[in-house]
């Protein structure tokens, strides 16, 4: 087992490209320099990573790319403060700094031959998308999924350009809503909840998974009971108050747990248990 001390020894990695997602989203697409360490860099859909710019910080971020697809990695960073400023500025060929992978990730092998649901409100599709892409890289082994996400209006609906995809895929049903129509809007107006009660998924045979701003995680992880899933049936991901990635700092505890080691994906029962504000 490597030492803390390894572990928050960060790499020195390349943006390829990067991806437009909302006036304050943006995809960066990056690759690490050290082939070895870019090769054992091993992930699962869930787990996220440090990334740093020198002499500004670093941030805790999702990994936004599946590990089905091992060529490069992908974040979606939203531009909330200091560090996430600066990333923005990065253009391709500019180079970042990264630690990981860290987390406990999804556990996708448990989910073959089940129906899944994913109910996401804004940047919050960034981790479920990992675990989306994941499951189409490996589509025979998956039920139907289902895609239900939102935001506050069109403008902020993230990784648009890859909807056509999703849809077109075997048994994929994606439903999207927006809080506010804005000018040349013709989709759906309202919020996430009432299109997860529209929808009404079953959740027989089903796992569903959710992740955005905390008061839709409440409503949906009320929703959900409500028809019928089970707390064992229900996944979420605490993204927020995470720093050092390893449990060190004292920053993410809920309750007895660390989100960044013990999470940051838990089931409702799991949630049930702790007692704390998450």
């Amino acid at each position: 087992m490597a030492a803390i001390t390894d572990m928050l020894v960060p790499v020195n990695a390349t943006v390829t490209d990067v991806i437009g997602e909302t006036p304050d989203v943006k995809t960066f697409k990056i690759k690490i320099d050290d082939g070895n360490y870019r090769e054992s860099f091993a992930y699962r859909p869930g787990q996220f990573a440090e990334l740093s710019i020198l002499g500004i910080g670093e941030s805790t971020i999702s990994i936004t790319s599946t590990p089905t697809r091992p060529d490069y990695l992908e974040f979606s960073i939203k531009r909330i403060g200091l560090v996430t400023e600066a990333i923005h500025t990065l253009v391709s060929c500019n180079k970042i700094a990264l630690r990981g992978p860290y987390g406990n990730g999804f556990p996708v092998e448990d989910w073959k031959g089940k129906d899944l649901v994913f109910v996401a409100g804004g940047i919050g599709l960034a981790p479920l998308r990992s675990v989306i892409n994941y499951m189409l890289d490996n589509r025979d082994d998956y039920g139907r999924i289902q895609l239900i996400y939102g935001a506050r209006s069109p403008q902020d609906l993230v990784f648009r350009w890859e909807y056509d995809t999703w849809r077109q895929a075997k048994d994929f049903d994606l439903e999207i809503t927006v809080d506010g129509a804005s000018e040349g809007w013709m989709g759906r107006v309202g919020f996430v909840p009432a299109l997860l009660k529209e929808a009404a998924p079953s959740p027989e045979n089903a796992i569903a998974l959710t992740c955005g701003p905390p008061v839709m995680i409440k409503f949906v992880l009320q929703d959900l009971v409500s028809m019928g899933f089970k707390s064992d049936q229900i996944i979420t991901t605490l993204e927020s108050k995470m720093q050092c990635g390893v449990g060190q700092c004292g920053r993410c505890n809920i309750g007895p747990k660390y989100i960044c080691k013990d999470g940051p994906v838990f089931t409702l029962t799991e949630l049930n248990k702790i007692k704390g504000d998450f």
